[in-house]
């Protein structure tokens, strides 16, 4: 992740969007630094694409100011932004070769037709496409399309390039691969990349940084291991990875770790978190990866009794969904690290234990 800087590369204070009586970005600040992937994940219609085109000019704010490397962007026109945003849809010309839809960039740069050529083969090299020069957008693929977007994009050399669902249209193994050679991309340019997405996988492996949105508000700011691993809310929590949430309240403290008292599974022992009070409500969250499956008693610190109701066998691991004595149903993950039959291995039906560790309790008062 690059070195924060004293001044943000970009700067958004307070802007907020109406349209009409609806407001779809309300009061969002957020800082970008140079060089960084970020990324903005939320659901639809909750303000991120909204946002992205008013970076790009294309709406204008309703309130509020953006900084671009130390220039306020008030009043300057999209064509005159260091900015390029790369559309979900490519919008690639059909009838233009995959060099002359690169070129179709820097027509209106003023920079001499032998340097426009030289940046073009500079693109080329840099999408790895130029044995695909000559072709047209339908003889190539869909993978080899998002990067003739993207190197149409950079040839410009902007300062910030906005991404609005960049891997969409890809199929998932093949956006996988994309994301790696998006990464290798912005590494070798060093483009302050700003990415639109509702994949939260895609979000956590593009990502130096996530602003999670919801309702036209950023409601979480960090890494993706902070927004994983130490959501601040029941809303993140739930919209980041899969998760068992339960009521609980708070019945005290024993040493580095917080109490409390969980109807579902009795006394649970999680990591403290600072300001909570006795006998306040809130709620314990557990991620499926974080729970251990066995047959017999473990001994640990947080353990519960259940049974097998649902099994997913996906090679590599399963997903069980176990029936609590409360009737609450709990999923959990175990990593299938044996080949074949394994006799340790839960199956339907099968009386088990669950376990938990309390750092991997998340204890949310939100």
């Amino acid at each position: 992740m690059p070195a924060a800087q004293a001044e943000p590369f970009l700067r958004i204070e307070g802007v907020s969007k109406k349209f009409g009586s609806f407001t779809a970005v309300s009061d969002v600040s957020l800082t970008v630094e140079k060089g960084e992937i970020f990324a903005l994940l939320g659901g639809s219609g909750c303000g991120k694409t909204t946002l992205l085109r008013m970076l790009a000019g294309f709406e204008d704010l309703s309130a509020g100011r953006i900084f671009l490397d130390g220039k306020d962007m008030a009043g300057v026109p999209p064509w005159l932004r260091p900015v390029h945003m790369m559309f979900q849809s490519y919008a690639l010309f059909p009838h233009m070769t995959v060099e002359t839809n690169i070129a179709y960039g820097l027509k209106h740069e003023p920079i001499s037709k032998a340097a426009k050529q030289d940046r073009v083969r500079e693109m080329l090299d840099l999408v790895q496409l130029t044995q695909f020069a000559a072709r047209k957008p339908h003889q190539i693929s869909g993978g080899q399309r998002q990067r003739v977007a993207l190197a149409r994009a950079l040839a410009r050399q902007p300062k910030l390039l906005l991404l609005d669902e960049p891997l969409a249209a890809l199929d998932k193994k093949l956006r996988e691969h994309t994301q790696f050679e998006l990464m290798s991309i912005q590494q070798r340019t060093g483009v302050t990349f700003m990415v639109v997405t509702h994949d939260q996988e895609e979000a956590m492996t593009l990502a130096d940084r996530i602003a999670v949105m919801d309702k036209g508000q950023v409601k979480q700011v960090g890494t993706p291991t902070d927004i994983y691993e130490f959501p601040n809310s029941r809303f993140v929590a739930g919209f980041i990875g899969s998760i068992t949430s339960f009521e609980a309240s708070v019945k005290g403290r024993d040493g580095d770790h917080l109490v409390l008292d969980v109807p579902a599974l009795g006394a649970v022992q999680a990591r403290d978190v600072p300001g909570l009070v006795e006998g306040q409500a809130v709620t314990l969250a557990l991620r499926p990866e974080k729970l251990r499956i066995t047959k017999n008693r473990p001994d640990a610190t947080n353990v519960v009794e259940g049974q097998v109701k649902d099994l997913a066998y996906f090679g590599k691991d399963s997903l069980y969904r176990i029936t609590l004595p409360s009737g609450e149903l709990v999923q959990a993950h175990a990593v299938n690290a044996n080949r074949g039959e394994d006799a340790a291995r839960a199956d339907w039906d099968d009386r088990v234990f669950l376990s938990f560790d309390p750092a991997s309790a998340i204890v949310l008062a939100e």
